[in-house]
């Protein structure tokens, strides 16, 4: 199957660059570009693209305005979002999402040529044009209703018996999936929780302000030497790992800048595997949507310190990479929804000993 796309920006030297790196795949066609939305859409409609990459800020008819179109005339289309990386390019990008774009990648930055420009379009922006020419766009969520996890059989515990931290690992697919899995959490839960989600600089605070909007946890990006408090949602920085630590005052936060893990920073396999000897094992471990298998040796040491590790089930999961590898081998104590996987976060958190209080 070729994939077809149509690249929308008002950049005559990013529109050539992406048909260059897109069109030289053999599984994709580039079938025409526009410079504007509103060339944009008449191309749209007359070429019938598999998938469309849109610049977020143009002249006339910017990328926003030509979203809303798209989702209105062509609710199946796949319309990935290609931003700077910026504060306005960003929070752009997220109100993009919220309409119903499927993804988004950003732009070369910090290119010292073309061919540069190149193997960042390479590595980040064909890798899902093929995913999404690929799969069916999923229709827009409707709020998860209450979800009540019905007990099994054997029932899940933590083999430690108790859950000091939640760690939480997720790539593509992430905005989305954290958007509902982190406001379903109870404010009210006894242990902190540490996300990475696999995203530039810019992005991940942009994020962590519309998760902190969206729920009742407090939700901020990660600093470096804070203590980890019952209540809040870390995120990783991006560009940054993130590692947990104990200190003289509990679970300790830093932030590193080693090399990256699974081409990853942050890395979900250093906040896994650092946790897991920071918490000697309790802890509950995460692992959402994703490209890759970022969070697979992680949750080994998870299980070897005696941590539980729960996965996001594959009809759930807009890519079945990074929890599909955890279940394949073995290391999912349970497979679930997303929808399930907040409740059972809050289940296993509070009935569980709570931590020790901070003196």
């Amino acid at each position: 199957m070729t994939v077809r796309v149509v690249v929308v920006d008002d950049s005559v030297v990013v529109r050539r660059t992406v048909a260059d790196v897109l069109g030289a795949a053999d599984d994709i066609e580039v079938v025409g570009t526009a410079s504007d939305g509103r060339l944009g859409l008449r191309k749209i409609a007359d070429l019938k693209p598999d998938v469309v990459t849109l610049d977020v800020e143009m002249p006339g008819m910017g990328g926003l305005e030509a979203l809303a179109h798209l989702r209105r005339d062509h609710p199946e289309l796949a319309v990935i979002m290609y931003s700077t990386l910026t504060e306005r390019g960003a929070a752009a990008t997220f109100e993009a999402l919220a309409l119903g774009a499927v993804d988004y990648a950003t732009k070369p930055s910090g290119a010292v040529n073309r061919e540069a420009a190149a193997s960042q379009v390479r590595d980040n922006l064909l890798p899902l044009v093929r995913l999404w020419g690929r799969r069916a766009v999923p229709r827009p969520r409707k709020p998860a209703p209450v979800v009540v996890v019905v007990e099994e059989t054997t029932p899940l515990v933590v083999p430690t018996g108790r859950v000091d931290l939640v760690v939480i690992g997720v790539s593509t697919g992430g905005p989305d999936a954290l958007a509902a899995l982190v406001p379903a959490i109870r404010a009210d839960l006894p242990v902190p929780v540490v996300v990475v989600q696999h995203m530039p600089p810019v992005f991940t605070t942009m994020l962590a302000q519309r998760l902190d909007n969206l729920s009742g946890l407090h939700v901020a990006e990660a600093q470096d030497g804070e203590t980890a408090r019952a209540g809040n949602v870390y995120l990783a920085p991006g560009g940054q790992h993130v590692e947990v630590r104990r200190g003289a005052g509990g679970l300790v936060l830093t932030l590193s800048d080693a090399p990256p893990e699974n081409s990853c920073r942050p890395a979900v396999d250093v906040l896994f595997r650092t946790a897991a000897t920071a918490t000697q094992g309790r802890l509950l471990g995460v692992v959402l949507t994703g490209m890759g298998q970022d969070g697979l040796i992680g949750s080994q040491h998870i299980r070897t310190a005696g941590g539980a590790v729960l996965a996001q089930d594959e009809a759930t999961s807009v890519v079945w990479g990074m929890p599909g590898f955890v279940v394949r081998n073995d290391l999912a104590d349970r497979v679930l929804p997303l929808e399930q996987i907040a409740p059972t976060i809050t289940r296993l958190a509070t009935a569980t000993k709570k931590p020790e209080p901070v003196s």
